[in-house]
């Protein structure tokens, strides 16, 4: 399939229209209306600094249903002992900025300054939200995404400090299952994160579960407390 240039209208081509790699569009621009669009049409954006933007929806595509996360002893241990204590969207711009930050084995990162300002935007119009792992008062772990209907769209995650990103994961899922949500996107595959009980199903079936997700009213704004009130 060729790849489409975005149009002023922020409207897309049909998610199943990418190519082989998963690649469906170019161009347009991060407005909060386009973005949206985008995730309810099951794409997202995801490009390099000096790169145009790109759009994609990969086949197949790398979820966790809440109700099958992977956790080990050690996890279960850290959730008994009150390690870490979570927080939702207490400081997403800081959680965004420490997902920002260079790897050992990515130096480079995808969140560009202008795709940092397109999330925070989402975030104060209550689309884009975090979870912070605090120990005491230190932001120790953390993570960000958009939720539309019972759909959590996960964008990325960081840790200051041993499983705390993992306990940032595991904390959502969990409450995510209890609110009747049906999935977290993970978009592409990850082998950590399948050994976190992320797994890979037909873009087919992940435009099905995302139609039904949007049938239920999304929960814009601030989520505030942890757990979130419906």
């Amino acid at each position: 399939m060729p790849v489409f240039a975005l149009v002023e209208e922020p409207v897309f081509p049909p998610a199943g229209w990418a190519d082989k790699n998963g690649l469906l569009a170019i161009g347009g621009d991060l407005s909060p209306q386009r973005i949206t669009n985008a995730y309810r049409g099951g794409i997202f954006p995801w490009f390099a600094q000096g790169d145009p933007i790109l759009w994609w929806s990969p086949d197949p595509r790398l979820v966790i249903f809440p109700g099958e996360m992977h956790v080990s002893r050690t996890m279960d241990s850290i959730f008994e002992k009150n390690v870490f204590q979570p927080t939702y969207d207490r400081d997403f711009v800081k959680v965004l900025e420490n997902c920002r930050k260079p790897r050992k084995k990515q130096p480079d990162t995808w969140i560009t300054p202008e795709m940092s300002a397109a999330y925070i935007e989402l975030h104060r119009l209550g689309y884009a939200h975090s979870l912070e792992v605090w120990s005491g008062a230190e932001l120790v772990g953390g993570l960000y995404g958009l939720s539309f209907g019972k759909a959590f769209f996960g964008e990325s995650m960081f840790s200051s400090l041993p499983n705390a990103s993992k306990y940032a994961l595991i904390a959502l899922a969990r409450e995510l299952f209890n609110r009747g949500f049906l999935f977290i996107d993970c978009q592409v595959p990850s082998p950590h994160l399948k050994t976190l009980g992320a797994r890979e199903i037909p873009r087919s079936r992940f435009l099905k579960l995302l139609q039904k997700a949007l049938t239920h009213p999304t929960q814009a704004g601030k989520w505030g407390i942890f757990p979130f009130q419906s």
